[in-house]
């Protein structure tokens, strides 16, 4: 709930990416209102799928919206990385930029949008929010799964197996998540 939170602020929320954000990293992305990200850098990714679980923080909910059915049931179902041109393209950030402009740009989008009347902001804002933010009945849901799933001896395997390999150490596990989960086949 606290990713829905965030959705729900009056202030406006712009998230620039520039490395990698996946699972919780790319729901708190979700989340925020605009995602700019480094065409040369950035990556996003929801892998739970890949460890045994549907993701529990709101990728769900956003991804279907943003995406459509068929491009969230890619991004969930196939847990790869998604660059930032076809994270762009797909609806999952709104622009990729070249990271050279990144800041230059998220500075003076924010400036532009900070000149603006703050009550008409909070209004379309609001506006907006009434008809594309999941409910947080559906929030709790997903999030329900999720924490039932990752206690499950699957998901335990999985992640025992990627830790072994190098999860959340600098290296080709971390680095290329999506291709390590795809090559976990044999460990169910």
């Amino acid at each position: 709930m606290l990713f829905r939170r965030l959705s729900e602020v009056p202030a406006v929320t712009i998230a620039k990416l520039r490395g990698r954000a996946r699972g919780a990293g790319s729901e708190f992305l979700l989340a925020c209102d605009m995602r700019f990200a480094s065409r040369e850098n950035a990556v996003v990714g929801q892998p739970e799928v890949g460890i045994g679980t549907p993701p529990g923080a709101g990728a769900i909910q956003h991804l279907t919206r943003l995406l459509g059915r068929g491009r969230a049931l890619e991004a969930v179902l196939t847990s790869a990385d998604f660059d930032a041109e076809l994270a762009e393209r797909y609806g999952w950030i709104n622009r990729a930029v070249p990271d050279a402009a990144l800041d230059e740009f998220v500075a003076g989008l924010a400036a532009r949008i900070g000149d603006f009347p703050r009550d008409a902001l909070i209004a379309a804002k609001a506006a907006i929010n009434a008809i594309t933010l999941p409910t947080p009945a559906d929030v709790r849901a997903d999030a329900a799964l999720f924490q039932q799933l990752v206690r499950g001896a699957a998901a335990q395997q999985r992640m025992a197996e990627l830790f072994k390999r190098g999860l959340q150490t600098r290296g080709r596990t971390e680095l290329n998540l999506g291709d390590a989960l795809g090559d976990l086949k044999a460990v169910d």
